[in-house]
Formats: structure tokens, sequence, C-alpha cells
């Protein structure tokens, strides 16, 4: 494995660099046989395939960045070679690479140094906490950004945070907190550093919350676009090249540490094509992506959508590309008046009459060059009306025709709707938008209508592709595990059950969802998607048996080590050290630097002790207002050894 450290980790090493004669974890490396040797082998394990034909091993064996062999110990104790790199996996669970299905890596990777992940947290308190400190160290003239991944629903206070806290937090730093598609908070700098004024005029499908004195109050609302959401975070600095590159490779490494091993970009608002590709593109080239990344094209102004798409198949082809950055297709918007919104806070938006003409010759252009495409539709009024126009080219012989297509979304798609797809060829990409905000669609249309939103088991039952993902980084969490738990439980972050045991999918389902399903999107389940020999070597050793940990553990499951192409792109635990090096977060200031991404199960209890301290000495103070104490500093010697 070219690049891989051989050091070993501190307090015993289970994973070894380059053999000799001396056993190697338990094996005797066998003469020197260049050809057959393996580069990697991980043993000891749990090996869970997700092939059929062979759905458990003990041991798997990695070379040229493919699966050269799996079975017992034993049976590939022949493969160790002096240069082989073991692992012994200490009985853990070994799963297939796991693939986020729709993704929005590329732009999430560009900003992620920027961001403040609530993701996992646990209080408000802890929220507002981490933010002031933040303000502490940013810079004048930076924003404080928290970006997606986190609900009202995952405090203990069940609430968000007010602009008042914000303004307290960060008196003179510039805050904007996202909160799903629904609306965004800003203190008083951001109002001022984004430029709004009394005068300033509320976008088309948006609202600029005023106070008694015309004056905005801080608060941004999707109604229902989340157009006002984003252009305004769009107004907050932006990296330099060098500091995108590094954040990009930092995101990567954050989504190896759920085991994440693929991603299907899904394109997105922002995100112009070639320009905001550059950077992933420059890391392929250089052989630094940790995560096999395909990408859609998304066309950016409306009265241009055309336009764009026919440049782009004349520039490009699906398909274009290596194992680790290619092209899949268009999408997940094709022509902006097609796509509907997923506040589920606000009323089902209706989209405008006609727009079929339009859309229409875009799906035309891009079958008769050979590109599939991915389509944002989170209604069943959206994608019956886009199912009549695929009905129509199906008549011309263009569907089914070979190419890949999907809906992605379909919270509400109906099984007459799910017939149709499957009659056409097309698939589904589900997301768990739902775990996020699962509470505000019930409250809207009710736990009937929630109960199935969406059908998981009934698209299955028909056949169809179905593919898992977390449309992450602006509304749902990264966290794959957070998604898998939605799937087999039907619980939103906060606890509340939505779906009815019929609407429930088995484990080992789920994670064909997150493995065999996006494969099936890309066109690469000949190659990843599960263990077996000749598949691309993507696995993770897990810290938590994910088929039979209690359901509640499930959320915060995480990589101890990651493996894509047999190279080592996430260690820890009694792996530390063995992963490939990345360069320090940079800036310096970044939130990553400080509070790193997803909040950790392990760093959640060191809160919830410093939060049961903090909350100790505010209850002495206030038993000391009301003359209950005498007002005393509290020691924190045993007075037995104060002598």
């Amino acid at each position: 494995m070219s690049g891989q450290p051989t050091g070993q980790p501190t307090g015993g090493s289970s994973v070894h660099g380059p053999s000799t004669s001396m056993p190697v974890a338990g094996l005797v490396p066998a003469p020197r046989r260049e050809h057959a040797h393996a580069d990697l082998l991980v043993r000891n394990a749990k090996v869970f395939t997700g092939d059929p034909d062979r759905p458990e091993a003990r041991a798997v064996a990695i070379r040229d960045g493919r699966v050269a062999a799996l079975g017992d110990d034993h049976d590939l104790a022949h493969l160790v070679g002096p240069e082989t790199k073991v692992v012994d996996a200490l009985g853990r669970r070994v799963i297939p690479g796991l693939n986020d299905s729709h993704l929005h890596v590329i732009r999430g990777g560009l900003n992620y140094v920027l961001e403040l992940r609530w993701d996992g947290v646990r209080s408000l308190r802890h929220a507002l906490a981490m933010l002031r400190e933040q303000a502490g160290r940013t810079p004048k003239g930076q924003w404080i950004r928290v970006v997606g991944g986190w609900t009202a629903e995952q405090f203990a206070e069940r609430r968000m945070p007010t602009v008042a806290e914000l303004n307290a937090a960060a008196p003179d730093t510039p805050v904007f907190v996202l909160h799903l598609y629904q609306s965004a908070l800003m203190n008083r700098a951001a109002v001022k550093a984004a430029g709004f004024t009394r005068e300033t005029p509320d976008p088309r499908g948006g609202q600029i919350v005023r106070g008694r004195d015309g004056e905005p109050n801080g608060v941004l609302l999707a109604a229902p676009s989340a157009l006002i959401l984003y252009s305004t975070l769009a107004k907050a600095p932006a990296l330099d090249e060098a500091d995108k590159r590094t954040s990009t490779r930092h995101f990567l490494r954050e989504l190896n540490r759920f085991g994440l091993t693929s991603a299907v970009d899904a394109a997105g608002g922002f995100q112009n094509f070639p320009d905001n590709y550059a950077t992933v593109m420059d890391l392929a080239r250089s052989g630094e992506l940790t995560l096999r990344i395909a990408y859609h094209l998304f066309p950016q102004t409306a009265g241009q959508e055309l336009a764009d798409l026919k440049r782009w198949t004349e520039m490009v082809k699906p398909g274009d590309g290596d194992e680790w950055l290619r092209l899949n297709g268009a999408g997940e918007n094709l022509t902006w008046a097609a796509a509907d919104f997923e506040n589920f806070s606000e009323p089902r938006p209706e989209l405008a009459a006609g727009y079929e003409s339009e859309f229409e010759q875009a799906v035309r252009l891009l079958l008769e060059n050979g590109w599939g495409f991915r389509l944002h539709a989170t209604y069943d009024e959206t994608i019956r009306r886009d199912l009549a126009v695929f009905e129509k080219l199906a008549a011309e012989g263009l569907f089914p025709g070979g190419n890949r297509w999907l809906f992605d979304h379909a919270e509400t798609v109906s099984a007459g709707s799910l017939d149709r797809i499957a009659a056409l060829g097309g698939a589904v990409s589900v997301q768990n938008r739902m775990s996020f905000q699962g509470t505000a669609f019930r409250d809207r249309y009710g736990p009937e209508a929630a109960a199935h939103t969406p059908p998981v088991r009934a698209m299955l039952d028909r056949g169809l592709t179905v593919a898992a993902g977390t449309d992450a980084t602006r509304v749902s969490s990264y966290n794959p595990w957070v998604a898998l738990h939605w799937l087999v439980t039907g619980r939103t972050v906060g606890g509340t059950a939505l779906y009815p045991a019929g609407n429930l999918i088995d484990r080992e389902t789920a994670l064909g969802l997150y493995t065999r399903g996006g494969a099936r999107l890309t066109g690469e389940q000949d190659v990843k998607g599960i263990l077996r020999e000749g598949f691309y070597g993507d696995l993770a050793i897990l810290s938590d048996d994910y088929l039979t940990v209690p359901e509640a553990v499930i959320p915060d499951i995480e990589s101890v080590l990651t493996v894509v192409g047999g190279r080592v792109v996430h260690a820890t635990a009694e792996y530390v050290g063995l992963d490939e090096v990345v360069p320090p977060v940079s800036p310096e200031w970044s939130p990553v630097a400080h509070f790193g991404g997803y909040l950790s199960r392990g760093a959640r209890q060191v809160v919830s002790v410093a939060e049961a301290v903090a909350e100790s000495e505010q209850h002495r103070r206030w038993r000391v207002a009301r003359g209950s104490v005498p007002d005393t500093t509290p020691s924190f010697v045993d007075p037995c050894f104060d002598h």
C-alpha cells in the first residue's frame, strides 16, 4: 500500500507494517511471491459481505485496490507476504464501504471548515456555548455559519435559539444559523453584513421578517422557497483556492470517519460547472481523493437551462473520469420551473402551468445524447406531471432506453406513480429528511399521511432500484448512521415514531440501500457495493456491530478503520496513525479545527458532565440568593486531605 504509514500505534498494535519472518498478527508470512501476496489483509473479523452467494467471512484480502479473496483466517494465511499490511479486527463487524446516493459533497467540501456544526449536539445550551467560544476566535470580516445537520427536536430544550441569544453570544461577529428548509436566524451583525435594511424588498418566495419599526429583526423565512436562505448565505466570505482544497480533504475524511467510501453528488444551487468542480478534479488528478464521487450537473440560471444542458452534452459524457471521480448525468434539477420545494412548514407549492414544454425538451435532449438524469421531486403531484412527460417520450421509444434515471426524495409518491416509474425503468433515491422534518410534516398533513412518507417498503416490493442517502449538508446531517436508524426504526432525531411496522425495513435491507443501491444508480454494481473477489477493496471496521446492537445505538456507530481501494483513509482506536496524513485544518480559526465535525458519543458524554457541573453551580448560586446557604466558594478538595 504505497504511501501508508508503517509506524505502530500507541498502546500496542494489531495492525502491522512490512513483515519479516516473525509472525504477523498470528500469521506467518509466506515465501516472497509478489504477484500472489495481498497488500492488505483484514482478519479476525465478522465480515458481512452483502453478497448473497457468500454473506459472511472472517477475513478479507485486498490486492491492487480490489478484493483478492475472502474466507477464514487460515484460508488466507498464504496471502501474507513481506509487504502485506495485516489488520486484526479484534472480532469487530466489517461491512462494505457505505455509499451516500444523494450527498452535496462537492459544495459541502468547499465550505466545510468555515462551518460550526451542531450535528449530534444534544442541548441548546452547549450549542450556544460553542457559538460564544467561536465568536472569540473568528477574525473581523468573517461570519460564523451554522449550516444544516441539526433540528430543534434534538435539543433537550426542544426549541431553537432566539435572535437575542445569538446577539448575546456574538455581539460583533456576524452569525447565520440555517434551520432546515424553513428559516434562518441572523444576529444584528449579520443583518448589517448582509445589507438588509427596512428598504430591502422581500424576494420572491421568501420573507425578511421585520419588527414594528420596519427594520429586519434577524429572521428569514422560506415561503416556501429556500432561495432567500441560500442567497443570503452566499454573501459570506469564501475560502481561497488553497483552503478550499484543504477543506474538501477534511470533509472527505470526516465522511470516511463514518465508513463512507463513495457518494453520488447531487449538484445543487450555487454549484457551477466547471468552476466549483475544480477542487475535486484537482484532488482526483493528484490521487488525494479518499471518497469515490459520481457527480451530476445542475443548470444554475432560470431561462438558460437548455443552453447549459446542450453545451454540457457537447463537452462531456456520462462515464467520463475513473473509479474515483466520474460524471453520472444531469440533475437534480433540469429546469427550475419543474422543481418543487421541500419546506414542510409551508403548504405544498403549486408549480406553474405549462412547465412541461421546456421540461420535455430538456429530457429529450439528454436521452438523445445518451445522458441519464436525477430529478428532485418531493410531492406526488410533481411526480405525476413529470411521469406524463416521460410516458409521452416513451411512445417514441426513449423510455426505457438504457439511460439511468431516477426520482430523488419522493416523500409523498403514490402507489400508482411507483408502478409508472417501474414501467419506465426508473429508480428512486430516498433520504432521511423526515428524520429532521418529520414532525413538521405530521403536524401539517397528519399522522396517517406521515406513516408512509416515503413508502420505502412499497418501492422495494415493486422491485424498484432504491438507494439511500442524506441530502446533506444544508439540512440533514451527513452521518449515514442517523439515516440507517431512520430506515430501521422510523423515528426522527427527536425520537418521534412516524412509521408503522409495514413501512420499516430490516437492518440488512437498509444496509443494502446504502451499499448496493448507490452502486446501481451509477452503473457500478459489478465493481462495488459488496465484498466479493474482483470488487473494489472498500470496507469499514465498525465501532459497534450494526447488525446486533440496540436500535438506539445505531446513530452513534462510527468506523474505527476505513479502507478505500486498499488505502487506509481513516483510522482510530487501536489503529491510530495508520491512515494517510492530511494537512492541518486551515484557516487556524476554523470551527472544525477546534470542535471537529459531528459530535461523537464520547464528546457528548464529556459535555454532559460539564453541563451537570455548571447546573450544580447555578443551583448553588440560586440557593445563596435565597439565603438558603452561605455564600462560600465551593471547595473541590476533600477535607480529609486538607491538613
